[in-house]
């Protein structure tokens, strides 16, 4: 979804073992505010399609980061310049990147559904 949204850099973290907060972030960026928020509505749009799962959105309005929190999956999706200057990829840079030919294969899923292929979902609506 995010891909065709045409989103770029997308990188997945598996962050299990390293906080409570999620055991996966999904990160991706897009090129302008009307950008990233076509790349989350995609994500939401999906998500609820298959899950039934609307999450927990925040920073909308502005569309310069916004999170979309599903439990123990956390997307954000960043405006290219403010990804860069947060540098959240740096503050998990222990967390291992998930190729994506294993994101079928991922145990995960919205509020711990656990259905495998969550990740893949989310990774093609941004």
């Amino acid at each position: 979804m995010v891909l065709d949204k045409q989103a770029s850099d997308v990188v997945v973290l598996h962050t299990e073992a390293l906080t409570s907060i999620a055991d996966y972030f999904v990160i991706c960026s897009g090129n302008s505010e009307r950008h990233v928020k076509a790349i989350a509505e995609a994500v939401r749009r999906e998500t609820l399609r298959r899950f039934g799962d609307r999450g927990t959105v925040e920073g909308e309005t502005a569309a310069k980061w916004i999170l979309l929190d599903y439990g123990d999956i956390l997307v954000h999706i960043f405006q290219e310049d403010v990804r860069a200057y947060y540098g959240l990829e740096n503050m998990w840079r222990d967390a291992p990147h998930v190729p994506q030919a294993d994101y079928d294969s991922l145990d995960v899923g919205p509020r711990a559904s656990r259905q495998p292929e969550a990740i893949n979902v989310i990774h093609q609506a941004s």
